[in-house]
């Protein structure tokens, strides 16, 4: 039996117009290169400008970014000024930017709040202006990127949890508020990845690569090329990749 061949109906990324937070490190870095190597048109942006100059250095393609403070109402609205100025609208978000954080009980007051308005606040705020420009041209996608700390609960990963936590239950509720205005809302939930965010040396890193114990970012970033190239009918809601042996404590 031949099965109907459905290469004709996925998204195709040329041309699309998608803003990517934290573009500068990490799972956001890959996934820059992943979405400008499909011919994408990408605005990203990071906290740090020479972090910024250095991931657009390396890349190929119709490719814009600024050095903007995600936990801040400006500068998310300075983003989507430029966005709109720049692209002219948003076919799809991509929302990478998170800290890493101790156990609430270690950190000063203004550090946890920070994490939380980074890797939460910041979120959500980017998917409100993404919703209100999506709503108004027919349709769109939202992916976040999680964690499977809100799985697997680790101590000393209380108020990241906490974060990664709330996106999930965020985009979950959501995708049912505005699956009628044409927007697919989506969440990649990744286990240990090979970013700044671990706190071990380079060499540890590659070690734990090549054991199995940690993935590459560009592992990452090709399954949420994965996400965003399925038919516009189909939604991917949640998506665990995690290396061959996780650790889950």
């Amino acid at each position: 039996m031949t099965l109907p061949s459905t290469t004709s109906s996925r998204t195709d990324l040329a041309g699309k117009r998608i803003l990517l937070t934290g573009g500068t490190t990490g799972i956001g870095r890959a996934t820059l290169h992943a979405l400008a190597a499909s011919g994408a048109r990408i605005l990203t942006f990071g906290r740090h400008q020479a972090a910024l100059d250095e991931a657009l250095a390396g890349v190929d393609g119709d490719v814009g970014g600024l050095a903007v403070d995600a936990a801040t109402a400006d500068g998310i609205d300075r983003v989507f000024a430029a966005l709109d100025e720049r692209l002219g609208g948003i076919d799809m978000l991509v929302a990478c930017a998170a800290l890493g954080a101790q156990p609430v009980h270690e950190m000063a007051d203004q550090d946890w709040r920070y994490v939380i308005d980074t890797n939460l606040t910041g979120y959500l705020a980017c998917a409100r202006a993404a919703i209100l420009r999506m709503a108004r041209q027919g349709g769109g996608h939202l992916l976040f990127v999680g964690s499977i700390s809100t799985e697997i609960k680790a101590a000393g990963e209380s108020v990241y949890a906490a974060t990664k936590a709330g996106i999930q239950a965020f985009a979950e509720t959501l995708r049912k508020e505005v699956a009628d205005k044409g927007i697919r809302v989506s969440v990649i939930q990744p286990g240990s990845i090979d970013t700044d965010m671990q706190e071990c040396s380079d060499e540890e890193k590659r070690a734990a690569v090549a054991a199995g114990r940690m993935l590459p970012p560009e592992e990452v970033a090709e399954a949420i090329l994965f996400v965003l190239t399925r038919s516009a009918t189909c939604d991917i809601v949640n998506l665990r990749i995690e290396p061959l042996i996780q650790k889950t404590g």
